[in-house]
């Protein structure tokens, strides 16, 4: 996935990039050694999940320290100057954000001009109400509010008030849930709350997307 992203990113040899909900660091790696970005900054709320990324990026940040950092952040409320990175990306972070609002302003703030943005998760693909207590009722991080049931027009919104163009999003569940639900099959039965991923996928409540956006030139 984070491979499909960054590709999406593309042609864009050279920039400055940001990961919003870095997590592990997988991604920043990826980026800065197979994807040829001069620096990577890798953000994330959780203090605990920065300690980690360091932790397992040591050797990375020991031989390339001037080009992967991490960043303690919020997806709403980022430390970042005004147009301070060349791209942006999220991966499988965007259905914990609480204010999609706030996340697409940041975004736009924090891009260049001209500067693209990518964001890949799991969202409710239309406006249906009864959605989210469907999602609630198969999948207990719903039902608890770990995640949150955005759906595809509420974050397509967001990013166009924020002023972003060219704002598109492109469905590639039916590349990601089939095998999904095989890895979880190694730790769960069929019936358990994690295999409900790919049954919300089939009945429609849930799909996996790539949203593209661009901060104008001015």
């Amino acid at each position: 996935m984070y491979r499909h992203v960054l590709a999406a990113l593309a042609p864009v040899e050279g920039p400055k990039v940001l990961e919003v909900g870095s997590g592990l660091g997988v991604g920043c790696a990826v980026a800065l050694e197979e994807y040829g970005f001069a620096h990577v900054t890798g953000m994330d709320i959780h203090p605990q999940q920065l300690k980690r990324a360091e932790q397992a990026n040591a050797d990375l940040l020991a031989r390339r320290p001037e080009q992967l950092r991490f960043a303690h952040g919020a997806a709403e409320s980022m430390p970042f100057a005004e147009g301070e990175f060349d791209c942006l990306y999220t991966v499988e972070a965007a259905q914990h954000f609480r204010d999609l609002d706030a996340f697409a302003r940041e975004a736009a703030r924090v891009l260049r001009p001209g500067g693209r943005a990518v964001i890949a998760s799991f969202f409710v693909p239309d406006a249906d109400p009864a959605r989210p207590e469907r999602l609630a009722e198969l999948l207990d991080t719903y039902s608890t509010g770990l995640d949150v049931a955005h759906t595809i027009p509420q974050l397509t919104g967001s990013l166009e008030r924020a002023g972003l163009t060219g704002v598109r999003a492109t469905p590639i569940g039916a590349s990601v849930w089939p095998g999904w639900d095989r890895w979880l099959a190694r730790s769960w039965e069929p019936g358990t709350w994690p295999r409900n991923f790919l049954r919300a996928y089939r009945e429609g409540s849930l799909d996996y997307f790539t949203v593209t956006a661009q901060r104008p030139m001015p």
